[in-house]
């Protein structure tokens, strides 16, 4: 049995050291792709391309007996790792002529982001730091473009601290609110103006599929080409209202990182024993576990300005906990059939979504599983 197995294991070796020889030509091959589309200014993320190979991946796996899930789930690792290899081509610039671009605040970790995407993409880019303000003018006074990346609870300040720009620069911040530092940049400056929103962290090694919200300020025909920059560098673009931004980030961003924050003191007072939560999970927990510990992994300050960045954010967090109020009321008269009704009105409000959300959670939680070591 141990010569059997040990034949069939080194079979499996084999087979495994072709694949790390057939994805490294893959990768050989992605990067002279990065390198033509960075000629030619196409984004580096093709949705229709991707989808239309992975359903002929599917389709052949089938064919072949091979689970079509295993060959989707290889294919989108590896363009995971593709687009990031494509970075390293560098960007077509759209704008050649455009005079410096000054990101004030280029040395956080967003601000450092977006200075070597624009420099990727051959533009001539300068740095406004905190210890900065003295050469503002000289830095700011030709400038073609100036970027706002700074803490919220600074941004307006900011904004109102800077000299007089040129006519035509475009103003642009890169803030998680937006109605409060787009109305500012209107006022202190009469030339074009966006609000931008990363819905991303700076940790990301590509924008590929990764979501950028703008908010329209001022002359939007002077700020088209960032926006296809922007797409070139493989991010899709969301327009909206400042007032609807900050209405939605309301609930997907304050809402969200308050009631984390609030699980995660409860399990701090409670003082479980971490490895034992852990080895008792199952992925779905470990997930959600994940999820709460990776906030407190990163910039309490950041959290609590996204958090305490409007009163909106206080009037939707007490709504929530209201009807946290009510439902403990439900539990305490053990009511199952009031929790059943709410069950079922939410239910009905998810609507179609509810199996979407089924699926694409099950395609999570399989790889959360297969992150798992036990023993």
């Amino acid at each position: 049995m141990v010569a059997e197995l040990s034949t069939l294991r080194d079979q499996i070796d084999e087979v495994d050291k072709q694949m790390v020889a057939l994805l490294a030509r893959r990768l050989a091959l992605v990067e002279e792709v990065g390198h033509v589309k960075s000629q030619h200014g196409l984004p580096i993320y093709a949705p229709d391309r991707e989808a239309a190979m992975l359903a002929s991946r599917r389709q052949e796996a089938a064919d072949q007996g091979v689970p079509p899930d295993l060959i989707e789930d290889i294919l989108r690792r590896t363009m995971r790792e593709s687009y990031a290899s494509e970075n390293d081509s560098g960007f077509k610039c759209l704008k050649p002529e455009l005079r410096p671009i000054v990101v004030v605040g280029g040395h956080g970790q967003l601000g450092r982001l977006f200075c070597r995407l624009f420099e990727l993409s051959g533009y001539q880019v300068r740095i406004l730091g905190s210890q900065d303000w003295d050469k503002a003018d000289e830095l700011l006074k030709d400038a073609g473009m100036v970027v706002v990346t700074v803490p919220i609870h600074l941004t307006e300040q900011v904004i109102r601290r800077l000299p007089q720009l040129p006519d035509d620069c475009v103003l642009a911040d890169l803030t998680s609110i937006k109605s409060g530092p787009v109305q500012t940049m209107l006022e202190v400056h009469q030339g074009p103006v966006v609000g931008l929103h990363p819905m991303f962290g700076p940790d990301i090694s590509s924008l590929a599929k990764q979501v950028v919200v703008y908010c329209d300020g001022r002359n939007p025909e002077s700020y088209q080409w960032l926006l296809e920059q922007i797409q070139i560098w493989g991010a899709s673009l969301n327009r909206i209202s400042a007032i609807e931004h900050d209405q939605g980030m309301t609930l997907i961003q304050a809402l969200r990182h308050f009631t984390s924050f609030v699980y995660g003191v409860h399990l701090a007072e409670e003082d479980p024993r971490l490895d034992q939560l852990l080895s008792l999970s199952s992925p779905i927990y470990r997930l959600e576990l994940a999820m709460v510990g990776r906030l407190f992994a990163q910039d309490g300050q950041l959290y609590a300005d996204i958090i305490m960045s409007s009163p909106q954010n206080l009037a939707m967090i007490k709504r929530f906990h209201q009807r946290f109020g009510d439902a403990i009321a439900i539990l305490e008269n053990k009511d199952k059939a009031a929790f059943k009704q709410a069950f079922d009105q939410v239910e009905g409000w998810f609507g179609d979504y509810a199996g979407r959300f089924l699926k694409e959670s099950q395609s999570l939680l399989r790889q959360a599983n297969d992150a798992t070591h036990r023993g």
